[in-house]
C-alpha cells in the first residue's frame, strides 16, 4: 500500500449543470482521482450518473476515474462502465451473487478492483478476496446521499483492514468516503486510510477553494 495520501474528491457534490468544467478544475488544482458515486434508485435509495455521462468527461482528465457502483446486480453493467473510461470500479458484495466472479469480470476489463463495506456491513464479506484485488472502500456514511455525518464507529474497521492488510504485506489503498472533513481525516489516517475521499468539505469550504481544501486534507 502506498503510504502517501490521495485525495479522490467526489463529484455527487460538485455542480451538475457544469460537470466538465469542474473536471478540469479538479485536476488543475491537484486532485489524485476523480470519485464518481453510481446509484441506482435500487441498491441505494437515490439515482446518479451512468457510462454515458462518464464517457463524455473522460476525455477532460488523465486522472484516475474512481467508479464506486452502488448497483445491483452489479455484472450487468461492469462492461459499460470499463468501456465509458472507469479506472478502478468498485462494488458492494451485497450486490453480486458471487464476488469471485465480479471480481474475475472487472480484471477481464484489465480495471482495478475495489470491494465496498457499508458502515454495518461486516469484513468478514471481504477478508478472503484481499489478495486478489486493489482498493478497499470503507463507507463512513450509509450509501445514497452526499452531505452526511461521518459515522465515527467505522474507524475501528479501518484499523482492522489496516492491520490485516500489513500483516500479509498486501499492496491495497484503503479508502474512506462519507462525511470527510479538515477535522476527522487525521483521525482516518492516522486509523490506515490512504485514499480519502471528500464532496461537500472540498467543494464548499474555503468559499469553494478547491486547491486550497485537497490540500489541507492531504496534509492535516
Amino acid at each position: 500500500m502506498s503510504n502517501s495520501i490521495k485525495i479522490s474528491p467526489s463529484i455527487l457534490s460538485a455542480d451538475f449543470s457544469k460537470l466538465g468544467e469542474e473536471i478540469i478544475n479538479l485536476d488543475k488544482a491537484g486532485a489524485d482521482y476523480i470519485h464518481v458515486d453510481v446509484m441506482d434508485g435500487h441498491f441505494v435509495p437515490n439515482i446518479t450518473i451512468g457510462p454515458e455521462v462518464i464517457k463524455k468527461l473522460r476525455p477532460l482528465t488523465k486522472k484516475t476515474f474512481d467508479v464506486h457502483l452502488m448497483i445491483s446486480p452489479v455484472n450487468n453493467y461492469i462492461e459499460q462502465f470499463a468501456l465509458a473510461g472507469a479506472d478502478i470500479i468498485t462494488f458492494h458484495p451485497e450486490a453480486t451473487e458471487d464476488t469471485n466472479e465480479t471480481i474475475k469480470l472487472i480484471k477481464n476489463h484489465k480495471k482495478k478492483v475495489g470491494i465496498s463495506l457499508k458502515p454495518k456491513s461486516s469484513i468478514d464479506l471481504i477478508t478472503k478476496h484481499l489478495e486478489n484485488i486493489d482498493l478497499v472502500l470503507i463507507m463512513s456514511v450509509e450509501p445514497g446521499f452526499g452531505g452526511q455525518k461521518f459515522m465515527p464507529e467505522v474507524i475501528e474497521k479501518v484499523k482492522e483492514i489496516k492491520k490485516i492488510v500489513s500483516e500479509k504485506k498486501l499492496n491495497i489503498d484503503i479508502e474512506i468516503d462519507g462525511g470527510i472533513n479538515f477535522e476527522n481525516c487525521k483521525v482516518v489516517k492516522n486509523a490506515g486510510a490512504n485514499v480519502l475521499v471528500s464532496g461537500s468539505t472540498i467543494f464548499k469550504e474555503n468559499s469553494g477553494n478547491i486547491k486550497k481544501n485537497i490540500s489541507l486534507l492531504r496534509s492535516n
